[in-house]
């Protein structure tokens, strides 16, 4: 077996999936709501939480693609302060969903924060949806985050539709597959429930979806965030409707054995398969 996969995690690690509904436009708001639900986060112990696609402003590609200097983030922007200090006097590290502006153009992103409420590289969403593609530019390289011992790749929601985006990431020792999402209450919810247990399974990681609930940017959500086993398995689902912070616990021992039992993703890689794309790790610890 290749090196990175049998390289597991020792530690038992808690991380949480918050959903909630993103006031459309209002940064101050839904700033102020991630700094609440991180504090929920962190009164379970969490070590991470996970936070819906564009949180941060809402879905809302018209306004932001109207007014990006209001509704995008730059690197080290000012207005991200309350994430920082929540993460400083809490100990956590917080991903969230964000529209991002680079010199590249405009991006969909998950903004990171490490425990100390340091910015870590954001990742930016590499498979667009086609009305997507018309205001973003997709990102070229995957992500992993290291916290105790676990390797969490990160993905945003249609990168989760694309089986190549986990396995990559899989072969490149993760362990976990974090995704900030919007799905909706028609074909959304049918995804979610195939693609996700598939991704888990398949490269026999962790997987996390973070939802929105309500209404945002047009479409309506499905809630129903959840985390799933290596196996596939549900082991901590949200309501369809309601404002949640869902947890659970990263068990090495419980990683361990359903790698040993289900050997796919090593016989993939046992074959020579090392998968595309180009995958950078950042530290949160």
């Amino acid at each position: 077996m290749d090196n990175k996969l049998a390289a597991l995690p020792r530690v038992t690690l808690p991380i949480a999936a918050a959903q909630a509904q993103p006031v459309c436009g209002d940064v101050t708001a839904n700033l102020a709501k991630t700094v609440e639900l991180t504090g929920v986060a962190a009164d379970r112990g969490a070590r991470l939480v996970v936070f819906p696609e564009k949180f941060l402003s809402g879905y809302e590609p018209g306004l932001i693609a109207g007014d990006p200097a209001r509704y995008a983030f730059e690197a080290s922007d000012a207005r991200l302060d309350p994430i920082r200090e929540v993460c400083r006097r809490r100990g956590i590290s917080v991903v969230v969903g964000a529209a991002t502006r680079t010199a590249h153009g405009l991006h969909i992103s998950s903004l990171v924060f490490d425990r100390r409420g340091e910015d870590v590289e954001p990742y930016h969403k590499q498979y667009l949806y086609r009305s997507e593609a018309e205001i973003y530019r997709p990102g070229t390289r995957g992500c992993i985050l290291e916290l105790d011992g676990w390797r969490l790749a990160l993905g945003v929601c249609y990168d989760s539709g694309f089986p190549e985006h986990a396995r990559n990431v899989a072969i490149d020792g993760a362990h976990a597959y974090l995704v900030s999402g919007l799905f909706s209450v028609k074909s959304g919810y049918h995804q979610s429930r195939i693609w996700f247990p598939a991704r888990a399974f398949d490269n026999t990681l962790y997987v996390l979806l973070s939802n929105h609930v309500g209404t945002t940017g047009g479409w309506d959500t499905c809630g129903a965030s959840a985390i799933w086993s290596p196996y596939g398995d549900v082991i901590a689902q949200a309501s369809r409707e309601r404002e949640e912070v869902i947890t659970a616990l990263l068990d090495p021992v419980a990683l361990a054995e359903v790698r040993e039992r289900e050997t796919a993703l090593a016989d993939f890689v046992a074959r020579g398969d090392t998968g595309a794309g180009d995958v950078s790790v950042r530290r949160l610890d």
